[in-house]
């Protein structure tokens, strides 16, 4: 059975204001004053994906803000059928 949540570090991104800009993605100082940077090395990280998810949630919709994880991982073998 998958895992509803991921354990993998994430962080919180969301999507490029104009069409030729790059993503942002979310930096929360210790006071929790959030800015947005363009490097995700940047970023806060987040423990896991459903802690990133729920900061994203927090913050206004108009920002149409995701949880995205750190590192990504592909998985290769079982049948497709």
């Amino acid at each position: 059975m998958p895992a509803i949540a991921s354990t993998r570090a994430a962080v919180v991104s969301r999507a490029p204001i104009q069409p030729w800009a790059a993503a942002q993605y979310l930096q929360q100082s210790q006071e929790g004053a959030a800015t947005w940077t363009s490097d995700p090395t940047a970023a806060t990280p987040f423990a896991s994906m459903r802690e990133a998810t729920r900061a994203a949630l927090r913050l206004p919709s108009g920002l149409r803000a995701f949880g995205l994880p750190l590192h990504s991982e592909l998985t290769a073998g079982g049948d497709l059928h």
